[in-house]
């Protein structure tokens, strides 16, 4: 499935990006952290909320650049907001 992530079409690559977060493998947070410079913003939301679902610490950094992008889709600014949130929530509880 991380191998979706490059696959030719946005809408599969969009779809792998959500079943990985429902999935919460840790091996596909590097692969969706780069899916976070998709040409597609989709693809790019989708990769946000995945790793929101994950939970990694790892995401936080790209997660905040995505989130303080002015020129990036509000809907994948809103995505990476929620998903920081979660990954903090998240730690706190640990």
């Amino acid at each position: 499935m991380i191998q979706d992530l490059k696959h030719e079409s946005s809408g599969v690559r969009s779809g792998a990006a959500r079943a990985l977060g429902k999935i919460g493998d840790a091996r596909a947070v590097e692969p969706l952290i780069q899916a976070l410079k998709d040409e597609d913003s989709g693809v790019r939301w989708g990769a946000a909320m995945a790793l929101g679902d994950i939970g990694d610490a790892r995401a936080m950094e790209p997660l905040l650049k995505a989130f303080l992008d002015k020129d990036e889709d509000g809907s994948v600014r809103a995505a990476a907001g929620v998903s920081l949130k979660r990954i903090k929530e998240k730690g706190s509880k640990k």
